[in-house]
């Protein structure tokens, strides 16, 4: 019988730890894009004539709030999801995976 099924723990508390330490860097990374993009709205306002223009007849800036804004937080979100479920799966393995390295 495989001495790998059944086990519910098949990762070293020190393989969980650097994932910890890498998805932590993902969040903090990815906190950075986000504050980065909420604070281009301000400084849009501030120093773009376009932002104060009319896109049919709703303010530019209303519009790319309004909708952009949208747009923006889904492929954030997509992205720091794929990144971490990514980064996860790689790093840390399945009781399959200890199965076929005969080292472990």
């Amino acid at each position: 019988m495989d001495d790998q099924a059944g086990r519910d723990e098949f990762d070293s508390p020190a393989e969980v730890d650097a994932v910890f330490r890498t998805q932590r860097r993902i969040a903090i990374g990815y906190f950075v894009v986000f504050v980065g993009g909420m604070l281009l709205i301000p400084l849009a306002t501030l120093a773009s004539e376009w932002w104060e223009g009319r896109l049919s007849d709703w303010a530019t800036g209303f519009v790319v709030a309004g909708a952009g804004l949208y747009v923006f937080f889904f492929v954030l979100g997509l992205g720091a999801a794929s990144l971490a479920n990514g980064v996860e799966q790689r790093m840390l393995g399945t009781p399959t995976d200890d199965a076929d390295d005969p080292v472990r």
